[in-house]
């Protein structure tokens, strides 16, 4: 049974950091493409940033230069490093590996 969790969101300011981190099991992580997402209540959900096995990366321009992602395949995780947050920041962010699997989400909010 895959497994996603997350971990590290929270309460920031403006301007401050956090960094998420996504620990998978029951896949062969080193062989997937691992992504974030995020929801805020009442619109869809966004691709923030995937990870390819190859470690090439993707970003939504919103987050471009200030948001990077990244995986420790010996560990079997993804991390968010999240930097110059903003209030639209704020939103649950979610570890996805395409197609199907989700974990949970992790609360950010950003307050101004």
């Amino acid at each position: 049974q895959v497994q996603l969790v997350e971990s590290g969101g929270g309460l920031v300011q403006a301007g401050g950091s956090l960094r998420l981190s996504c620990v998978a099991s029951g896949i062969i992580f080193r062989l997937n493409v691992v992504a974030w997402y995020r929801q805020v209540p009442g619109k869809q959900r966004e691709l923030v940033a995937k990870v390819s096995t190859a470690s090439t990366t993707t970003y939504a321009d919103s987050v471009k230069g200030r948001f990077t992602i990244s995986r420790d395949n010996a560990k079997n995780t993804v991390y968010l490093q999240m930097n110059s947050l903003n209030p639209e920041d704020t939103a649950v962010y979610y570890c996805n590996i395409p197609p199907n699997y989700w974990g949970k989400g992790t609360l950010v909010t950003v307050s101004s």
